[in-house]
């Protein structure tokens, strides 16, 4: 789009195409289908020349002081009224009246302070109501109860009350100094209830019983300074299921009256995080003994000390999250009782010992032995002195066990480390950043079931004599990127045959070129990093027998002297009978030459990256047999000349195309092909306007090759055809007249066979792919609550969107990996949060962003978004991730707001992004 356009109409067309401006002088609202948004644009006035069959009308961020109903006559078709961030002092109660569709209203940040009894009179579908951040003080009467309507009853008119059908109402961050929306059962049909940041500092039965007969699955009080709960308080509520207290100063004795309170109530989740509980005794959950409690939430309490039987009436529970406290000490008993709990969270859970107590453990034997059920563990980010023989024992179904970053001392391996595991069926096991020095013979011995071995981060250096794996019968992936060093030998993975991925980036790799290959047993391998450890010597039989190995990472390395012609032996073709290669890359090796078959096996590959090396010249059919092509990196080489002999195969069926900063040399004979398919493509090129630019000869220096006036170069085109056609129409005059003489039988039979195979062809066409998710989204662990908080809530607002968030939609038992790449195969677009935690975050930066653009690739770089919460410089996301904006487009790449006010302009913009196409035609 080259022409000049206002900058909110540029904002949404480019976001979301085929949006339609409104044609109204009085305002610019944009329509697309039954969606209205008239946001950001100072109106004083509700528009009255919109679509009448809209069903959406968004009007936040005006100067509207009222929502007149008259004004709503044309839109009865209604379903969704967003009048937030306006100034909006008094509803009118005809409001719905005018809309007797309307399911959601949402009226947060205005100026009401009163709601009366005829506000929601006629609101019969409303089903979602917000009024967050206003001034509403007290709530008198019953506004959430319709009036008295007439019914005809035996020959007269009765009169007979209707409840409001609302689901969720938000009354959040107002001046609340009671419970109380009602003197009368209403809202049977509630399910969430959101009262935080309000002034209730007392619950009382007479103030909940309008809820009698609600069924309520969430009531928020948190950041309310309650000091008292009256006796039989929750127990006005009908049926109350979850419940969140969190930052509510409880301290201990308040939080054994609200168990107390909670006593043969219908509670299943409860939030307590951060309400000052220090001590926990066999008396603080005694009041839960009679109820089905699955989750409780005790994070960041700076929980000091947990006396034995501290659950012990909590046996129902399975999700328990004590993160981020102050544990002093864990007892035998601490957790006796807890039964059937799956998953337990103790990431920082434990106080920072001084060096004179770090000898003695903070936890004792069999702490763990209760926890039959077990399955997930965390315990990541503490400061234990080791693992003691009998640290895990008991844990008869524990799959995922995460230690990162958890010990002082562990510098060791043994055979009797992992000794309490042995009845364990663990799948996943995370040791990174744990100073880990050397891993003995046998040290994984005890873990037949394991899968996934994390062991990257740490300070190992050692010879891998393969007895280092004995009884890994099922590892699937081996993680050991970012050591000390590594030295293999032939037996280094001989006792992992089932292995799949295997990750040995930055260990400076020694003896790599050791025969026979130390990844010769890898039958099974798939994915395989051998990077950054400045390998220059291998042979050709490095991955031999690798006959399923689907991606090979070899960047950063010195492999420059292997493919040149000079070299004694010849080129070595270490790339031979990879056959099932999907994505190669080769990027910094220092290549200069490159042999004319070293791709001519690899009939799968997609995607090939030679950036940052010094390649110029390429054999004519080096990309000959890549019919599967789609992505190809030769950005910083010395390329001067792209010919449609050497480049035409490979350009395609390509998708995404990266040839910046090159030295082109813009004459006809090197470039004129290469800018006539420029100009016709739909392959995305980024900055093509910038990046790609002639060096020679001098008077195009600087001179964008895109722009490159071709037409010259057709000057000698009509002489030179002449004499092309004269030539060749003599010649096969003369071999036409022989070839009838001698072979016209023989002419007459191959022809009719071609005929028919050639009108026997018929190409099938592809069928379109279904989603199931709207987005994935990856982000680093510390930034899941961010990402819980701002995706669940735009689910909540717009029911049409289904995120994938790994904590809530992975399934049970599936290896994580494998979930990620499912999941992001199953969804239309990925997102990458992208923060200073995203970078660091190993599994993040090693498999999930890898995955991600795997499959951008197979589609287009469209398909991705980046979301940035913090300002991140595009060298360090290149150096994080391999990713730079450059390679997306504009309205893939979003900035979290500082401004509150601006929020819902991201939420829109982030829409808008996740309805785009992700292919270009």
């Amino acid at each position: 789009m080259n022409q000049s356009l206002p900058f909110h109409i540029y904002f949404f067309l480019g976001l979301l195409p085929l949006w339609i401006l409104c044609t109204s002088s009085a305002n610019k609202c944009v329509v697309r289908h039954e969606v209205a948004d008239c946001s950001h644009l100072k109106l004083t006035q509700v528009p009255d020349d919109l679509p009448a069959n809209i069903t959406v009308l968004n009007l936040t961020h005006n100067q509207l002081r009222r929502l007149p109903s008259a004004n709503f006559t044309r839109y009865s078709q209604l379903t969704i009224l967003d009048g937030g961030f306006n100034c909006i002092s008094k509803l009118e109660p005809e409001l719905c009246q005018k809309l007797p569709l309307l399911e959601i209203l949402n009226l947060q940040h205005n100026e009401l302070s009163h709601l009366s009894d005829q506000t929601f009179v006629f609101c019969m579908n409303l089903t979602e109501l917000h009024l967050m951040y206003n001034s509403i003080k007290k709530i008198q009467n019953n506004p959430f109860q319709n009036l008295k309507i007439l019914k005809w009853t035996k020959c007269l008119w009765t009169q007979r009350p209707q409840n409001l059908n609302l689901i969720k109402l938000d009354l959040s961050h107002n001046g609340l100094s009671s419970t109380k929306l009602g003197s009368q059962l209403q809202l049977e049909n509630l399910q969430e209830l959101l009262l935080s940041n309000n002034k209730i500092d007392a619950l009382r039965p007479e103030e909940l019983d309008f809820l009698g007969n609600s069924s309520l699955k969430k009531l928020e009080l948190s950041s309310n300074p309650i000091k008292e709960f009256s006796p039989g308080c929750f127990h006005a509520i009908g049926k109350l299921f979850g419940l969140s207290l969190n930052n509510a100063q409880l301290t201990r004795s308040l939080t054994e009256k609200l168990c107390l309170e909670l006593s043969n109530t219908s509670i299943q989740t409860l939030s307590l995080s951060n309400t000052q509980l220090y001590r926990t005794s066999n008396m603080t959950f005694i009041g839960l003994k009679h109820t089905n409690l699955t989750m409780l939430d005790l994070s960041h309490n700076n929980l000091n000390v947990v006396e034995n039987n501290s659950f012990a009436w909590l046996p129902h529970l399975e999700y328990f999250f004590l993160e981020y406290n102050n544990i002093e000490h864990l007892f035998s008993r601490s957790f006796y009782g807890l039964l059937n709990v799956r998953y337990l969270d103790l990431r920082h859970s434990f106080s920072k010992q001084s060096i004179s107590l770090a000898l003695h453990s903070k936890i004792d034997d069999f702490s763990f032995q209760w926890l039959k059920c077990l399955e997930y563990l965390n315990m990541e980010d503490n400061n234990f002195p080791g693992i003691k023989s009998n640290m895990f024992t008991g844990l008869i179904k524990l799959k995922h066990l995460s230690l990162s970053n958890s010990f002082a001392s562990l510098r060791t391996l043994t055979n009797e480390t992992f000794l309490s595991l042995a009845r364990s069926p663990l799948v996943t096991l995370n040791l990174t950043k744990n100073k880990i020095s050397k891993i003995e013979s046998g040290a994984f011995s005890w873990l037949g079931h394991l899968q996934v071995l994390d062991l990257g981060l740490n300070e190992i250096g050692q010879e891998l004599t393969g007895q280092e794996w004995r009884g890994l019968e099922n590892i699937v992936e081996i993680y050991l990127s970012y050591n000390k060093y590594l030295q293999l030998t032939s037996s280094s993975f001989a006792l992992v045959p089932s292995l799949r991925r295997l990750m040995l980036r930055r260990v400076a790799l020694r003896n790599v070129d050791s025969s026979p290959s130390p990844f010769h047993p890898l039958r099974n391998l798939t994915i395989l990093d051998l990077s950054n450890n400045n390998i220059a010597n291998i042979n050709a039989e490095l991955l031999e027998g690798l006959e399923k190995l689907e991606i090979l990472d070899l960047q950063h390395n010195n492999l420059a002297r292997l493919w040149k012609h000079a070299n004694p032996g010849g080129p070595v073709h270490f790339l031979k009978g990879l056959s099932h290669l999907h994505i190669l890359n080769l990027e910094s090796n220092g290549f200069d030459e490159i042999p004319a078959e070293v791709f001519k096996d690899l009939l799968e590959l997609k995607s090939i990256d030679l950036g940052l090396n010094n390649l110029n010249i390429f054999p004519p059919s080096i990309f000959d047999g890549q019919a599967s092509l789609k992505s190809l990196n030769l950005q910083k080489n010395l390329i001067t000349s792209v010919e449609k002999n050497v480049f035409g195969p490979a350009f395609r069926n390509l998708s995404n195309l990266d040839m910046s900063f090159n030295p082109f040399d813009c004459t006809c004979e090197s470039i004129a092909w290469f800018v006539n398919w420029i100009n016709r493509t739909h392959t995305n090129i980024s900055e093509l306007s910038s990046h790609y630019l002639c060096n020679t000869p001098p008077q195009y220096h600087g001179f964008p090759v895109m722009l490159f006036d071709i037409s010259p170069c057709k000057d000698s085109a009509p002489f030179k055809l002449f004499f092309i056609i004269n030539t060749s129409v003599s010649l096969i005059f003369i071999v036409i007249v022989l070839l009838i003489h001698f072979e016209g039988w023989r002419i007459s039979f191959y022809w009719n066979v071609l005929v028919h195979r050639i009108l026997g062809f018929k190409e099938i066409d592809r069928q379109p792919e279904q989603f199931e998710y709207a987005a994935y989204i990856i982000h680093a662990y510390k930034d899941k609550d961010w990402v819980w908080e701002h995706f669940f809530s735009m689910e909540e607002k717009d029911q049409t969107l289904k995120f994938c968030l790994e904590e809530r939609d992975f399934e049970a038992g599936v290896l994580e990996l494998e979930s990620i790449v499912n999941s992001i195969k199953r969804s239309r677009k990925t997102i990458f949060v992208v923060t200073q935690n995203l970078l660091k975050d190993p599994l993040c930066k090693r498999f999930k962003v890898h995955q991600a653009v795997h499959q951008a690739i197979e589609q287009n770089l469209d398909s991705i978004i980046l979301i940035f919460l913090e300002e991140i410089p595009d060298y360090k996301l290149n150096h994080a991730l391999c990713l730079r904006r450059g390679m997306f487009k504009s309205h893939c790449i979003l900035s979290w707001p500082v401004q509150k006010e601006r929020v819902n302009a991201f939420h829109h913009k982030l829409q808008v992004a996740l309805g785009s196409r992700n292919s270009v035609h």
